[in-house]
């Protein structure tokens, strides 16, 4: 018998009540500089978790104010920011949903005008370049520190597991990507070095019933190089959430054939060649028929929902009982969208549903 949505999954230690996750997506300008949870946030989270979520991933999270990918990034940088998460864990635990937290460092794709990043490197962000310079091995480990730390805290404050962005360009992105990642010592022999010793460094000060995964790109920059992280990391992961890599030179594919987004092809070809992994896809499901499809061609364990739970937080409730789950208008005013303020990122699809319900 196949998959189906409704199917518990086991991740490390802990196991979902459905194949349904939302993934991480930032909720631009909810918090401000300090990077603390916000009302409004525990909230949202707590609507998805009413909404029948099997598993929920908080947003990217910054380990340090000099690695955020925004102003108005949610962080676990310092010990006052814990207290904003214990809240969130509890509104999602509520709901019978694990809740772990995306850790995010965005290297020379961030805020910082003078970057870390594996070798030097300038990027363009709207109007600002910035200059990204290589790291030294001594910051390299502090770091990695960074990301041990705002593992433990986020562990003190009672979620199930942490997943590292290691891809969309950020810094552990770029030292998979032989485009920017120019070294001639050790992370540039081993790409994938710099997310292996992050992954080991937070089993060993977390422990073993704490969930631990990766966000990785299937093309990084092609699907071969993708696949080759994956296996390379792979005895260090719980599971891995796929989708894009670093975005200049990256080669996405697939077949004319395959009705899905890339990153789900190549979520399926990583599935493939590790078969007992928990294996994620992302990218533009918006309704339970889609969920479903591409589950059952894919054989992946996860089905990431983003747009279609701003829609409808109700949305795996209403997926998993065959209800309209409302969709994606693809209007550009998402919720998460750095292009909009707070008074004026509405969802279109989710006024039009709320109109059609009434």
């Amino acid at each position: 018998m196949g998959k189906t949505l409704s199917d518990k999954v086991k991740i490390g230690n802990i196991t979902t009540k459905n194949r349904i996750c939302v993934p991480p997506m930032v909720m631009f300008n909810w918090s401000d500089d300090r990077g603390l949870v916000t009302e409004k946030s525990i909230k949202h989270y707590g609507d998805m978790a009413k909404g029948g979520a099997g598993l929920i991933i908080a947003e990217a999270t910054a380990i340090t104010p000099r690695g955020r990918l925004a102003r108005t990034n949610l962080g676990l940088w310092e010990d006052g920011q814990i207290e904003g998460f214990k809240r969130l864990a509890e509104v999602v635990h509520k709901e019978d949903c694990p809740f772990f937290v995306q850790l995010l460092h965005a290297g020379v794709n961030g805020v910082d005008p003078e970057a870390d990043t594996c070798s030097d490197y300038e990027i363009k962000r709207g109007e600002n370049v910035i200059h990204g310079h290589e790291m030294s091995k001594e910051r390299i480990k502090a770091t990695i520190d960074d990301f041990v730390q705002a593992a433990l805290r986020a562990q003190k404050a009672g979620l199930d597991g942490i997943e590292l962005h290691g891809c969309h360009s950020y810094l552990i992105s770029q030292f998979f990507s032989n485009v920017i990642n120019k070294r001639t010592d050790e992370y540039g022999d081993d790409k994938s070095l710099f997310a292996k010793e992050i992954l080991k460094a937070c089993r060993e000060a977390c422990g073993d019933s704490f969930a631990i995964g990766i966000r990785l790109g299937a093309f990084e920059p092609d699907l071969a190089a993708g696949m080759e992280h994956a296996k390379a990391i792979s005895n260090l992961c719980d599971f891995m959430d796929i989708s894009y890599g670093f975005g200049p030179g990256m080669k996405a594919e697939k077949p004319e054939d395959f009705p899905y987004k890339e990153a789900f092809y190549g979520a399926m070809q990583i599935k493939k060649e590790l078969p007992d992994m928990p294996i994620f896809g992302v990218d533009s499901i918006k309704s339970g028929e889609d969920a479903r499809g591409c589950l059952e061609l894919t054989n992946i364990d996860m089905i990431d929902v983003g747009r279609g739970f701003l829609v409808n937080p109700d949305f795996a409730n209403d997926a998993l009982a065959g209800r309209d789950t409302g969709r994606c208008l693809n209007c550009k005013r998402c919720y998460y969208s750095p292009r909009f303020n707070d008074e004026t990122s509405k969802c279109a699809g989710a006024e039009l549903r709320n109109r059609t319900k009434m």
